[in-house]
């Protein structure tokens, strides 16, 4: 069966033609005009990906989404940003809190299939993976998107985690800064390269003694080098 996905979208006629056309591709869709309709049924049966309109009547939907992203439980819910909006801060402020993707109204019906299929693809590898033992007291856990150093949850947002995965997932492999934006936020990336320094920076401040393991590879990007059981220290 294919997946199930929630729009929560205030207008009728296009929470009623998003269903339509989901439900016409293969899709499992549920509409909902308030987040907190959705929210309620959210806990006992969660959906495949979440369509989020940011003009909603009940809430607003950066907070929606930075809520669902900060729960274990609902944080691996894909979620695309669905909004008549523009400006280019409110789409970095939505992939900032935790957004998938982001549409602007009006768009296309291929578009939404495309950008739905992509986001879910991505989902999809991410929940094939487990928990990486990088070291016997610091380890990611890619189901629940948490790390642990020394038995303590590291305070590491979505965007440091996803880096941390994306470099984890092939160690010594050099991933240049373009290739770890397509890899977060897919072909509708709109922040700068350096943006990708300074979630880099973050994150090695945070995981602290293992920082050294995120190698700054001149002229070309970053890659992730473990550390070795011999001497306890990390190389390349």
């Amino acid at each position: 069966m294919k997946e199930k996905i929630y729009i929560v979208e205030d207008e009728i006629d296009i929470l009623e033609l998003l269903c339509l056309n989901l439900e016409s591709a293969g899709y499992r869709a549920r509409g909902f005009d308030t987040a907190l309709s959705m929210l309620k049924r959210l806990d006992h049966d969660p959906p495949d990906l979440l369509i989020l309109d940011l003009m909603l009547p009940d809430m607003d939907g950066f907070e929606v989404c930075k809520k669902l992203k900060s729960e274990p439980e609902h944080a691996r819910i894909p979620i695309i940003m669905l909004t008549a909006r523009i400006d280019l801060e409110d789409k970095i402020k939505g992939l900032d809190y935790g957004a998938d993707d982001y549409i602007t109204k009006p768009f296309e019906n291929d578009e939404l299939q495309a950008r739905l299929r992509a986001v879910l693809r991505r989902a999809s590898w991410e929940a094939e993976k487990n928990v990486l033992q990088i070291s016997p007291d610091f380890k990611l856990d890619f189901n629940r998107f948490e790390a642990f150093l020394e038995q303590k949850r590291l305070d590491l947002t979505l965007t440091e985690f996803k880096i941390l995965q994306i470099l984890t997932k092939r160690p010594g492999w050099v991933f240049s800064r373009n290739q770890i934006l397509d890899l977060l936020w897919g072909t509708d990336k709109i922040v700068i390269e350096r943006t990708v320094d300074v979630h880099i920076k973050n994150l090695r401040d945070k995981i602290d003694k293992y920082s050294g393991m995120i190698k700054n590879v001149r002229g070309l990007g970053y890659k992730f080098e473990p550390i070795t059981e011999e001497d306890g220290e990390t190389h390349g």
